[in-house]
């Protein structure tokens, strides 16, 4: 047993044996282990707790006093070991929330981001709800910018592309337990659309730099690297699929994408140099320009 695993276990008689003991250990094993501020590493704590006991967070509140088994102790510690070595909740529960909806995930496909829901927001505002216009995610990993855009335009007609057939296996499954009604396809981005045109492109491409040294640290060592890195400045993919845009975007229609951080100028720059006219960049929750886009000229 490792000097983690022995956070709550080596209490022994007097040690933690409710609720509440078991989510107080947890939260100072979470916040000193991988670096947490309290009300993450409480966050944290209390997701696990919840997936383990298969209760509601509520619960853990109305039974903080109540005593724990020995299997429910074990099953538990199970949780929080993995997540001490660093795999990410999302994947130990097998969900994430995006949006206000709940979406599968797996090793297979990156992990719905907060950030990505201003792409999601760009998009919304250029898809008129009382009209049938033609949209396409690319790159759709779980599915959840193509769910979400459909959920929210029931009237959209989606397309959703990936070139892995594992990520695929998670949208569809997304779209099913949503009902969303998208079409789904095997694709390396536009290969498997010749000759298709849309009102609206949207993707978070991968666009993270092949020796950026984020790509070791926290949730992203367990994510699948192809849906991470791009290239010597994380910038092949985006150059691939804008590129190649216009040829399948109508007159007058818009391509949107997140990027880096710090790749907004050469995105517009490449945006600018293969059609797409006055290209714009627009500012996360954090101020960080973080997708870039514009229209095709009618």
């Amino acid at each position: 047993m490792n000097k983690q695993d022995s956070g709550i276990r080596d209490q022994g008689s007097g040690g933690p044996r409710t609720v509440a003991d078991f989510l107080a250990a947890a939260n100072l094993q979470l916040a000193t282990a991988l670096g947490l501020e309290k009300r993450e590493a409480r966050l944290e704590a209390r997701v696990l707790a919840a997936f383990a006991w298969a209760v509601s967070p509520a619960w853990l509140i109305a039974h903080d006093t109540d005593p724990l088994s020995d299997a429910q102790s074990a099953q538990f510690q199970t949780l929080l070991s993995r997540r001490l070595a660093g795999e990410p909740v999302a994947y130990l529960t097998g969900t994430r929330e995006f949006y206000g909806r709940p979406f599968r995930v797996s090793p297979d496909v990156l992990i719905p981001r907060p950030d990505t829901e201003l792409l999601v927001e760009l998009a919304l505002a250029r898809i008129p709800s009382d009209q049938a216009v033609d949209v396409l995610d690319l790159g759709t990993g779980s599915g959840c910018i193509a769910i979400t855009l459909v959920q929210e335009r029931p009237l959209a007609r989606v397309t959703a592309v990936d070139r892995s057939a594992a990520a695929l296996a998670i949208a569809r499954r997304n779209a099913d337990s949503l009902n969303a009604r998208v079409e789904f396809l095997t694709s390396d981005w536009f290969a498997a659309l010749a000759g298709r045109r849309f009102d609206l492109i949207v993707s978070n491409p991968p666009y993270i730099a092949a020796a950026d040294p984020h790509l070791a640290r926290g949730d992203v060592r367990f994510e699948p690297l192809t849906a991470l890195a791009a290239g010597h400045d994380g910038l092949d993919d985006l150059r691939r699929l804008i590129r190649a845009a216009c040829a399948h975007l109508k007159p007058g229609g818009a391509l949107l994408l997140e990027h880096g951080y710090d790749q907004a100028d050469a995105v517009q720059a490449l945006l600018r140099m293969n059609g797409i006219r006055h290209p714009q960049s627009w500012a996360d929750l954090a101020g960080i320009l973080r997708v870039s886009g514009g229209k095709l000229s009618e």
